[in-house]
């Protein structure tokens, strides 16, 4: 068969009969990684001195873990992909090059970095990324079936939104008395950012605070329910709509109990794509877009007018974080301050009266601020044109897992606009893998048109 240039077929690599146990194990134990990734990385990793490691059976449980730990499961986890992976001709190169480069100069830059500990940390953080991304592109991306896989992913999603409720509804207030009896002790430094998290009663789950929180339920709510509708011969439609639903309005109630006002509106706006790919007429998805926005808008305003009265605090401070990024940039174009250290070049040139922040709110900006022009070129290039080619490439209108998975990511890629979820492992390695599977799938669809499900 030839593609539509006439030239002959990429060679993609496919799931062999003797490559199926093995491909099988690999998506099961990296799905279960991702799944605890959920749960127990949900720190950014510029804070990690502030995680205490677990004494005990109960705070192993409960308490967070830290991101070492996770780099060593990764490790392997890393060894069965490594074995179940073949190399694809059929992408392009560009795409797969960007990720290297971009850690490449995060390494260069650390070279020039004005805290070695700090950017250590992070490159650690961001290598783990790159893994699973080409962990995605060259093992999972071999199978089109994702049984397995999403049993632990979507297992620790479940988790997350069980946790969101649980706080709503008492648990938050059992959480903070057990921080300040039992850890608060212990820590030599707390983190203003965690107290400032306690004192309130937006939920966070197992996240490090609410609009983390958001950012899971964003990436992960619309690969969830196009999972459940798509389990056709496992369950009758009744009980799918019935999972979908508990579904959504788990999902959404802990989305609006955390508060995060650009979760709620990025949570529309993806609405608002996903409704332009329902199989319905012109008039009827523009009537559909149309209504929502303007009752998602109007429910917006209404819940947060207090907050827009006392003058929208938090916007203010993202917007001094951004021109302080911008600043450190421009200071210095090529290296920046080093990966992970915005907080050190911010304390140096913010006003006395702004509030401190060790990340940027913006990843982009972050990337500029600590790894220079190139820096912030090849992850915004790479996030934009893996969209961009999976969206062309992928068939996106004729599977609906396939949908879900691009909604998700993004719905990351937008928050990251006015967040930090590229520093959160919970948030950034289920993100890269996610779109190393779905860039792996978005290739020879004329040799391989069947869906996912």
């Amino acid at each position: 068969m030839r593609n539509e240039a006439g030239s002959k077929p990429a060679v993609v690599p496919a799931e062999k009969p003797a490559d199926q146990p093995l491909l099988q194990f690999f998506a099961l134990i990296f799905g279960l990684f991702l799944g605890l990734s959920l749960i127990k990385f949900g720190n950014p990793v510029v804070m990690e001195k502030f995680i205490i490691p677990p004494k005990d059976f109960y705070e192993w449980l409960f308490n967070p873990w830290p991101a070492v730990w996770g780099y060593w499961q990764l490790a392997g986890v890393g060894v069965a992909g490594f074995l179940a992976a073949r190399w694809r001709n059929d992408l392009p190169k560009a795409i797969l090059a960007l990720p290297l480069i971009w850690l490449g100069w995060q390494v260069v830059a650390g070279t020039q970095t004005v805290d070695p500990r700090l950017s250590h940390g992070t490159l650690l953080h961001f290598s783990t990324c790159v893994v699973c991304f080409y962990l995605g592109v060259f093992a999972l991306g071999r199978r089109k079936n994702l049984g397995l896989f999403w049993c632990g992913l979507l297992a620790g999603f479940g988790l997350v939104l069980v946790s969101g409720l649980r706080q709503h509804f008492g648990g938050l207030e059992a959480t903070r008395n057990y921080f300040f009896l039992y850890v608060y002790p212990q820590m030599k430094e707390v983190p203003p950012e965690y107290l400032k998290k306690l004192s309130t009663n937006r939920i966070f789950g197992t996240l490090f605070y609410p609009n983390a929180l958001a950012g899971v339920i964003l990436m992960l709510l619309p690969l969830t329910l196009a999972v459940f509708w798509s389990l056709r011969r496992q369950f009758t439609i009744g009980a799918r709509r019935f999972m979908v639903g508990v579904v959504v309005m788990a999902a959404l109630g802990c989305l609006y109990w955390s508060g995060s006002k650009g979760g709620w509106l990025l949570m529309l706006a993806i609405g608002l794509v996903a409704a332009l790919f329902l199989p319905s007429k012109r008039q009827f998805k523009l009537g559909l877009v149309a209504g929502v926005l303007i009752l998602g808008l109007a429910g917006f305003f209404v819940k947060y007018s207090g907050f827009f009265k006392r003058g929208a605090t938090s916007v203010v401070a993202r917007f001094d974080y951004w021109q302080a990024a911008v600043q450190t940039a421009k200071a210095n174009p090529v290296f920046g301050s080093g990966p992970g250290t915005f907080g050190l070049a911010y304390a140096r040139i913010k006003k006395p009266e702004s509030e401190m922040s060790r990340v940027t709110h913006n990843d982009y900006l972050q990337q500029a601020s600590d790894s220079g022009v190139v820096g912030f070129l090849s992850f915004a290039g790479f996030v934009a044109a893996s969209l961009v080619y999976a969206y062309r490439k992928s068939g996106l209108r004729g599977d609906w897992v396939k949908l879900g998975i691009w909604l998700g990511l993004l719905g990351w890629a937008l928050q990251g606009l006015v967040e930090f979820g590229l520093y959160i492992p919970a948030i950034a390695w289920p993100a890269f893998s996610l779109l190393g599977w779905l860039l792996a799938q978005a290739s020879n669809q004329i040799d391989s048109p069947q869906p996912t499900g």
